[in-house]
């Protein structure tokens, strides 16, 4: 067997197989030898039948199979040694004329080889990191959000400016019908709140849905409808109550902070804020973190130039697929997935150059963390190290839960990494401050 490379350019070559009739001859005498011994041929005792005859009717199979398993065995082999750093998988070079009767064959792959770049972590432009906190407006609120859900409800006569509305929207035209429970006060401008106001159970409230919450978002949650439709709404819809009660708040004392955190674990007003404050910023944290990631991310991709093998990606992709695809779908997939490739590699870079790769012992104690800090969530505190090795052993056999796994301990490792080289400017901001600044 003989197989030479045919560099192209930087990004694309060509890899020719030539295979010998002695590569493949005895591997294909021994599996027709199987076969001869346990064939079931009319006329022939079991294991007698004549070898010509196997050949016959075999051998033509058996010669293709062996000599597709030596070519792909060989050019996986060649990969390796030869060290190239492919995209995606090589291509076979269609052949009208291949004769299986000859005894030499030869077959050539298209290849699409990786780049050669570096990545600079120096950038000159400052990428924000926004330090998300939780302000005393934020906090008040949600204290009295909390007295609220733990408030007693009483029940209305008619709507008054501190009621919460239950009642049926409706708009047969748009499929709308949907029963919800709302606050009066997230109802936008003095014309929509007048028609609330002293509305009785059985009442039905025409309204229009342009302006009709203070948040956009209401109009997804109370009627059910689809983000993208929300979003430009304009029709009428009618509100007809149900049930209009509003709600005595719950006194902040002991009992209530027993129920949120446990007992003894909150016992003032101020500890509760504090609690508060602390348990949001976590939350903020999160979303501050991807946030430097993404933007992270994007910076990489815009910054580190660099060619791809685009003809043979998209040829590629015509096949890779569980379904076939034009040349002109595969195009438009190749635009779509360009960026992404392209970040896969700059990982691929910066986990060589910086040594990320992830380890067991690293996986498995990141499993373990995640873990506790779920347990945490439901009051328990304390678990074992014991139950802690049993959970992840378990979740460490799913071989999904191994790979989304990698990639969430990859991201922080990332995230560390580019907290401590990329030059960062930080911006402390309130959440909704970020959500107008990142979402606008």
């Amino acid at each position: 067997m003989n197989i030479t490379r045919e560099n192209i350019d930087d990004l694309n070559a060509v890899v020719t197989v030539d295979i010998s009739k002695e590569d493949y001859t005895d591997k294909v005498e021994k599996v027709l030898s199987d076969y001869r011994k346990s064939a079931n041929i009319p006329g022939f005792r079991k294991g007698h039948v004549p070898m010509s005859m196997v050949k016959k009717q075999y051998g033509k199979a058996v010669l293709v199979d062996e000599v597709n398993k030596l070519l792909q065995d060989a050019l996986g082999k060649y990969l390796v040694e030869e060290k190239l750093d492919v995209l995606g998988n090589p291509l076979p070079k269609p052949q009208d004329d291949l004769n299986w009767d000859s005894d030499a064959f030869s077959f050539e792959f298209e290849l699409g080889l990786a780049p050669k770049f570096e990545v600079s972590l120096k950038n000159k432009k400052a990428i924000t990191q926004y330090n998300i906190v939780a302000t005393k407006e934020m906090i008040d609120n949600q204290v009295e959000h909390i007295q609220k859900q733990y408030g007693k409800l009483i029940s209305q006569e008619s709507i008054e400016e501190n009621s919460e509305i239950t009642g049926k929207f409706a708009n047969e035209e748009a499929g709308i019908e949907n029963v919800a429970t709302f606050e009066l006060d997230k109802i936008k401008g003095k014309t929509n709140i007048k028609k609330f106001i002293g509305a009785k159970v059985g009442d039905v409230i025409t309204l229009k849905t342009k302006n009709l919450f203070k948040d956009e978002l209401d109009l997804v949650t109370f009627l059910k409808v689809e983000r993208d439709q929300a979003k430009d709404l304009n029709i009428e819809v009618s509100l007809e109550v149900s049930e209009i009660n509003t709600r005595e708040l719950a006194d902040l004392d002991q009992d209530l902070f027993n129920k949120l955190f446990g007992d003894g674990k909150v016992t003032t007003v101020t500890e509760l804020k504090d609690r508060i404050k602390e348990d949001s910023e976590k939350q903020f944290a999160q979303q501050s973190e991807q946030k430097l990631l993404n933007d992270a991310t994007e910076y990489l991709i815009e910054n580190t130039k660099f060619d791809l093998p685009a003809d043979f990606l998209q040829k590629w992709m015509q096949t890779a697929g569980e379904e076939a695809m034009t040349p002109e779908q595969a195009q438009e997939e190749y635009v779509k997935s360009e960026k992404s490739m392209r970040y896969q590699l700059i990982e691929g870079k910066l986990v060589e150059n910086f040594e990320l790769q992830n380890q067991f012992d690293e996986l498995k104690a990141f499993a373990m963390e995640m873990i506790k800090g779920q347990m945490a969530q439901f009051g328990q505190m304390n678990p074992s190290e014991e139950e802690l090795e049993g959970i992840a052993a378990r979740i460490l056999s799913n071989q999904d839960e191994v790979k989304r796994l990698n990639e969430q301990l990859m991201s922080k490792k990332l995230l560390d990494l580019f907290k401590k080289e990329l030059k960062l400017k930080v911006k402390e901001v309130s959440y909704d401050d970020f959500v107008k600044e990142v979402y606008k």
